[in-house]
């Protein structure tokens, strides 16, 4: 581990030269080295006895920062990855929906909440695709009594709407 990190200097300049940002260099760096130190493991490492044991090592980190160094600037992190201060700043439209129908919907929920569990069960009725008709069947009730507590929370969920809204 010694001799490899003391050939971190071509591994920083391999990182250099392709354009990694200094604000990921270490990190880079870092597992670029213990990718090497586990490949050393594993047995892969086989320099030719005839050349200088330097060159070798050096060589091959060379190749193994520049593999680990195109896999990092490919990555998707990296191609999307847009740091600024303002970054909603950035955008030429404005992204999903609006601040005022947020504030809304969440007033609504709100309201919503705080109504009785049968007045909130009704008004939900509304949204499955069942009937009225079915849905008071499966509640043991009338048509007309569903329909009357459904017009009831209506009601009550406006009233609470108005009293927010003032």
């Amino acid at each position: 581990m010694q001799a490899l990190l003391a050939e971190r200097g071509v591994i920083v300049a391999v990182l250099i030269s392709s354009g990694v940002p200094q604000r990921d260099r270490d990190d880079v760096a870092q597992d670029i080295l213990l990718g090497a130190w586990r490949s050393v493991k594993r047995g892969m490492y086989r320099p030719d006895p005839t050349q200088d044991a330097r060159k070798a090592l050096r060589a091959w980190l060379f190749g193994i920062s520049w593999r680990k160094t195109g896999h990092y600037l490919h990555s998707a992190w990296v191609r999307r990855a847009v740091l600024h201060a303002q970054p909603l700043g950035r955008l030429r439209e404005l992204a999903g929906i609006d601040l005022h129908a947020q504030i809304e919907a969440r007033e609504v929920l709100e309201a919503l909440a705080d109504l009785p569990d049968w007045q909130r069960e009704a008004l939900l009725s509304v949204d499955d695709p069942e009937s009225l008709v079915a849905y008071a069947r499966r509640r043991g009730m009338k048509p007309g009594t569903a329909a009357s507590r459904l017009r009831i929370a209506r009601e009550a969920l406006a009233l609470k709407l108005r009293r927010w809204r003032r």
